[in-house]
């Protein structure tokens, strides 16, 4: 149990309750860009240390929505306590410390770090805050996301997979009305980033996008560009990669490109080696194309 949580969800330090029995049951879900989880579990206490993620896929932010219990969530020098209903976010990859001292049960959304970042400036000061889930926009997404976990089994995986963005949606607002009203964001860098971003998804497809054709395209310094995804902990050709690994994975999932070849999915959007697209599909997702494919 000690490492499907760590595989799946980040590299975690656990703690059992007192009688060292952990019960931990847990159903998790694609969808679309996300990732739905479903968790019971008795008392447990986990802590996250300072360390690289082993999986890129773990590279992201968690929304976490309380269904039963009581849980501690500690994460940049902030503390919350959630009651059945509440929400918070962290940054899975960072320090962190979880605590439930009574049996629970929760509901997931991983998010990857680009998507919630791209959507929430000054996420980073969103985590460890409590959004309530009895009024306002809090009670709204909180409810959209229990309703979808309770009817993905009557969904077929085009339907889920359209929800997953609604989520998004309503996850941002949630942010919003929690976010600190002053956080330091640079305007001029955040509209650099966005038009860095928005270069590099018209021109995904293009096998030949490399740094020189971003800087060609945006008007901006292969430094200056680097140095705007350093703030977002990645770089400009680990950005273009893992959005490409993305939008295969979403195609081979896609009931409307079940006819189409893994690799021509791969060479559609920019890859032109198909060795080098299996190893880095496997180093994100934790499992080849194929794999995914026969999987769903």
């Amino acid at each position: 149990m000690r490492e499907v949580i760590g595989r799946e969800y980040a590299n975690v330090a656990i703690t059992p309750p007192a009688d060292g029995s952990l019960f931990n049951e847990m159903t998790i879900l694609p969808w679309g860009d996300l990732r739905l989880s479903d968790i019971r579990s008795n008392a447990i206490s986990i802590r996250r240390l300072p360390q690289e993620p082993h999986w890129v896929s773990q590279d992201a932010y968690f929304a976490v929505i309380l269904l039963a219990g009581d849980y501690l969530l500690e994460q940049d020098g902030r503390e919350v306590f959630l009651k059945p209903g509440d929400m918070a976010i962290y940054d899975a990859t960072r320090p962190h410390r979880i605590h439930c001292p009574h049996s629970f049960s929760k509901l997931i959304v991983s998010i990857p770090r680009h998507a919630l970042r791209e959507r929430v400036a000054g996420v980073e000061r969103c985590t460890a805050l409590r959004i309530p889930g009895n009024e306002g926009i809090g009670s709204v997404a909180a409810g959209f996301v229990r309703s979808a976990a309770t009817q993905a089994n009557r969904l077929d995986r085009h339907q889920f997979d359209s929800l997953s963005e609604n989520t998004l949606d309503l996850l941002t607002l949630a942010l919003a009305s929690v976010r600190p009203e002053k956080f330091n964001l640079s305007r001029s860098r955040s509209i650099s980033l966005h038009r860095v971003k928005d270069f590099i998804e018209q021109n995904l497809a293009d096998s030949g996008l490399d740094t020189d054709m971003v800087v060609s395209g945006t008007g901006l310094s292969s430094r200056y560009i680097n140095d705007l995804f350093k703030d977002e902990a990645t770089s400009l050709m680990r950005h273009v990669w893992m959005r490409r690994l993305e939008h295969c994975r979403k195609d081979m999932l896609d009931p409307v490109h079940c006819g189409h070849r893994i690799s021509e999915i791969a060479f559609r959007w920019g890859f032109n080696d198909l060795s080098h697209f299996s190893r880095a599909f496997r180093q994100m997702y934790g499992c080849s194309p194929r794999e995914l494919r026969c999987g769903g």
